[in-house]
Parts: structure tokens; sequence; C-alpha cells
């Protein structure tokens, strides 16, 4: 069976054919190209025979996927599927599995260092310094006490939630339907309204579907106080990118740290957020650690074994 991975999965050649290793002496071949390319005739070709496929983010078309007869089954490195056309799976019945759980604590610790970035200016405060100033003008502030929001009580919004318990945070949360396991940690769930509106720091970790897309648009970021900061590490269309950056220059919040965008880096410099002096960006990191890679290509590899043996895991459909 060929098992053709259509784009680097941030680890070495070689490291990624020791973790495949043991499909390889099953006498499956795995096929891996070391560059991202879409061109829908390049991945046609590079899709040819192949029973499995393996991607990260980058998106694969219908066009791509009816091309081949003989795919059966696509295992996809990342926690997101919207990049995935499902529906043309759904018709050809081929099985969609995805690495849940390989960025959760990269996802996770990344939040922090946006939330605490902007609370104590770490960013202007680097360049002034290597100006020969000072913090003169700057506000610090403590994250300790602080109410938190966290939209999403999955494993990453738990794991938030847990982080910011250490530091001393008050929880609040929103999701679809209440965790007990959730409750028990101290955290409130409350409307996404009072959320908004009680939150110091509001924190995204939502999956990107039909009803989550423009869920926190102009309407829900004018609920949040002046002096409250929106946190985005989950996937950029959940937020109105536009209203966001509309309210950080008429100042109705005092910032926001934002890794995910309505579409992937590099950016026009144009993009309304990038105008924007209070705010920390980055360039969709928060699954990118080193460790994470690593243990995605497990996961991946461990989806097409699984599979195999007729007891598939993490199913998407």
């Amino acid at each position: 069976m060929k098992i053709a991975v259509l784009e680097p999965l941030g680890i070495s050649k070689e490291e990624a054919l020791k973790i495949g290793e043991a499909l390889i002496n099953e006498g499956h071949e795995i096929v891996l190209y070391d560059d991202r390319n879409e061109d829908i005739e390049v991945l046609k070709e590079r899709a040819k025979d192949a029973e499995v496929l393996v991607i990260a983010n980058m998106p694969l078309k219908a066009e791509v996927i009816n091309s081949n007869d003989k795919l059966k089954m696509i295992s996809v490195a990342f926690t997101g599927v919207d990049h995935v056309d499902l529906n043309a799976c759904r018709e050809r019945n081929i099985t969609v599995c995805n690495a849940a759980g390989y960025s959760t604590t990269s996802v996770a610790e990344l939040t922090f260092g946006l939330i605490i970035s902007l609370l104590r200016n770490i960013v202007p405060l680097d360049k002034v310094t290597r100006e020969g100033n000072t913090k003169q003008g700057f506000s610090q502030n403590d994250l300790e006490g602080k109410t938190l929001g966290v939209i999403g009580t999955g494993a990453i919004g738990r794991r938030v939630i847990e982080i910011g318990k250490a530091f001393g945070c008050n929880i609040l949360a929103y999701n679809r339907t209440k965790k007990e396991e959730v409750e028990k940690l101290g955290v409130k769930y409350v409307s996404m309204e009072e959320l908004m509106a009680e939150s110091d720091i509001v924190s995204i970790h939502v999956p990107l579907n039909e009803e989550t897309r423009g869920l926190i648009n102009k309407d829900k970021i004018a609920l949040m106080k002046k002096d409250a900061l929106l946190i985005n590490t989950a996937r950029g269309p959940i937020v109105d990118n536009e209203a966001l950056a509309e309210a950080l220059r008429e100042e109705k919040i005092k910032g926001a740290g934002i890794d995910v965008f309505d579409i992937e880096p590099p950016l026009d410099t144009k993009y309304p957020l990038l105008s924007t002096t209070n705010s920390v960006v980055t360039p969709h990191i928060g699954f990118a650690t080193k460790e994470a890679m690593v243990r995605r290509a497990h996961t991946t590899f461990d989806n097409i074994t699984k599979w195999l043996q007729g007891n598939p895991e993490n199913l998407i459909k």
C-alpha cells in the first residue's frame, strides 16, 4: 500500500520514516515530499495510486481527492480539518482521521505567552530598551486575580483553564454543553454575553465550523470591557478581524493577541490587524513546537495503523 505524505510534517525525513517504521516493516510504502506545493496538478500527481494521503494544514480539495480512485483514507496531521473537502470524502466513503491532542500543551502555552506579553508590554518594551529608553509611558499589569473567560472547554480550553487557575485567575467558561470535569476545577459556566462582558481576558478555543464562523463579531466585541484583552489561538475566521482591528484602533478594548487569521500567513502588509499598535500577532505558531511536531507524526502514522487493523481512532468521518 502506498502512503503519500503530501507536505513536510515539521520533522526530518529520517525521523518521519523512523516513526513510520512499523508500517514500512509491514510492506507499506511511505513517500515523503519535502516541499509544500498547493498546485492542483502537482498534488494530483503526488496523490496518484496512493491508498492513504497524509497532509498537515495544506488545503485538500475535491479535485485532488477525486483524482485518485484508489484513495481510501486521509490522515490529517492537524487538529482542525476545515481545509479538507469532507463532502468529497463522504461521497467516496473515504476515512478521515485527525491528530487530536498533539498540540494541546503547545497552544495553551502560547495563549499565556500572548496574555503576559500584552499585560507586561513585552514587545514594545524590548524595542525601547534597545533604543536606550525606559518603561516610562507603558503600563504593567498582573495576571493573578484577573477574570479569564474561556470560550470552548475541549482539551485545549481545559488546559488553558488549568494553567489560568495556577496563575490565580478567576475562570468563566462558555461551551455548548457543560462539562462536569471542568466544573470540578472551580469554573463557572455562563452565557456568551456574560463571559464577554465580565472577563478581563477572553480566550478562544473552539473549532471552526458553520456555527463558530464569525462567532466573535462586532456586537460581541462591543460587550467587552474597555481594558479587556482578546486572545485567539484557535482559528482565524471565528473572529471578525476587521471589527477587532476597529475596536483596537478606537481603544474600545485594551489589546489582542492573535495567532490565527482569515488566511494563512504570510499576510498582506495592509491586513487590518497589522496596523494596530495594541496587539501582538504571530504567524500561526501555536501548534508548531518541536515537541508537538514529533507527537503529531506519531499520531498520524498510528491513525493509519489503527485504520488498517480495523479499529480507527480520531475519526472525523
